[in-house]
């Protein structure tokens, strides 16, 4: 059992180390190919040789490494057109709606007012003035006829005050001229009796 341990042992060490070499080989083929700018700063500072304190690039991989770099800038600078060219956009669309938005008030607003009045005598008249100017005129009329009545009232009373006046009046004429005529008949019999006496 301890030899099976030892042979799988054996087995796997072999394979890896034979398989190391092949998939370093793979990364620094793919290191400046792929991956973010960090990895391939990580990628060239791995395979660049040391010389005293100082690092030693190979030029092709500065070259590659640069080409890189401008590529991911002008990638960038690309989003960042089309991120401006995007926001234009929405915020012209936004400008429209808000525009849209306002045209839209101004209608309802003038949708409530026309609902809230009617057309009278040629011009819109808002409900609550109209129900105002009807009830003030009904309450003016109301007050002519209250002020009609009494003075119709007051000058039927004085009517018939002066008629009963007129009435006792008459009634004193009449007295009087039937009073008179009887004493211008009984002079008119003194007369006349007095004319036959002599």
């Amino acid at each position: 059992m301890r030899r099976n341990c030892l042979i799988v042992f054996y087995v796997a060490i072999f394979a890896s180390a034979a398989a190391f070499p092949f998939s370093n080989a793979f990364a620094q083929e793919n290191g400046l190919n792929s991956g973010s700018i960090k990895s391939q700063f990580d990628y060239i500072k791995e395979v660049s040789t040391n010389y005293q304190d100082y690092k030693v690039v190979k030029r092709n991989h500065l070259d590659q490494l640069e080409a890189n770099i401008t590529d991911s800038i002008s990638a960038y600078q690309q989003q960042i057109a089309e991120i401006k060219k995007s926001l234009g956009e929405q915020k012209s669309n936004i400008d429209g709606l808000n525009e849209e938005i306002s045209r839209t008030n101004e209608a309802l607003e003038e949708a409530i007012s026309q609902k809230d009045s009617f057309y009278f005598f040629g011009t819109y008249v808002h409900k609550n003035l109209y129900n105002n100017l009807m009830w003030g005129l009904v309450i003016v009329l109301a007050l002519v006829l209250v002020i009609s009545y009494i003075r119709f009232k007051r000058s039927h009373v004085i009517t018939a005050e002066t008629k009963k006046r007129l009435d006792e009046v008459q009634e004193e004429y009449d007295q009087h001229r039937k009073n008179t005529l009887e004493r211008e008949r009984k002079l008119n019999r003194q007369l006349v009796d007095a004319l036959n006496k002599k």
